[in-house]
């Protein structure tokens, strides 16, 4: 018996040695080297559980902030400091972020900035829609070293530029800022010749690239998900009545 079964036994010792066990042995290490890369990127991304909203002074993030946490209008002056707390996105208060409120100030945003990037999941960029115009330039150069920032292009947090102020009739629209944001953008990219600094000012050893090389700049080149929604803060009816905030509250849903 033991001699009969020796012939099908090498043939099976030579089936292992052959080449088609060795494809499939060399799948199942793909696959599973797939599977730890997708469970060490997901376990990343759910250790990052919070939204910044950044901007220039004024835009309405602190008011924003009030708002999205209790619905409630109150006044607000120019923030020195992060305001943080833990907002649920949705009513069986399952799921929650944590908001956190940065200072608009030049001197300040950077740092801070630099103190919470690593642990955004999501940014909120507050523009004014009524100063818009006036402040292009420097809503442009703000934006732009987010965008060029080392960490947030690595992390590729999803990205809502919310268009504030939407109930004075002077707002401009969420798409007239948008194509005036790539414009400023683009010409950034094209100007900057100098290496860019990290928000610490140390050289980052060469310039980031924004977009794609040859085309002029859109946000459908950014390596996050790029989003934009018209609000109010303060609402049509002011200090007595409601926040327009519908689209932004479905956003953060989406990206909790």
């Amino acid at each position: 018996m033991a001699g009969g079964l020796e012939p099908h036994l090498e043939a099976l010792r030579r089936e292992l040695r052959g080449p088609a066990v060795l494809s499939v042995l060399i799948a199942l290490i793909v696959v599973a080297i797939t599977f730890l890369i997708w469970r060490f990127v997901q376990g990343r991304r759910s250790s990052r559980k919070a939204v910044l909203l950044l901007g220039l002074c004024d835009a309405g993030k602190t008011l924003l902030f009030a708002r999205l946490l209790s619905g409630r209008y109150r006044d607000t002056q120019t923030s020195i400091t992060d305001s943080a707390a833990v907002y649920r996105v949705s009513r069986d208060k399952s799921t929650n972020v944590t908001l956190i409120d940065l200072p608009g100030h030049e001197s300040l945003r950077l740092q801070f900035l630099e103190r919470f990037k690593a642990a955004a999941r999501a940014i909120v960029f507050v523009v004014d829609s009524v100063a818009f115009q006036r402040e292009v330039k420097d809503v442009a150069e703000f934006l732009y070293q987010v965008l060029v920032d080392g960490t947030v292009l690595r992390n590729a947090p999803a990205l809502l530029i919310a268009c504030n102020k939407q109930d004075v009739t002077m707002a401009k629209s969420a798409k007239l800022i948008q194509q005036q944001l790539e414009k400023e953008l683009n010409t950034l990219r094209v100007t900057r010749s100098a290496a860019p600094t990290s928000l610490d000012g140390s050289a980052t050893g060469g310039p980031a690239q924004l977009g794609k090389k040859g085309k002029d700049f859109d946000f459908s080149q950014l390596p996050m998900k790029v989003e934009f929604v018209e609000c109010s803060a303060r609402g049509s009816k002011g200090e007595e009545g409601e926040a327009d905030l519908e689209g932004l509250e479905k956003w953060l849903v989406k990206v909790a």
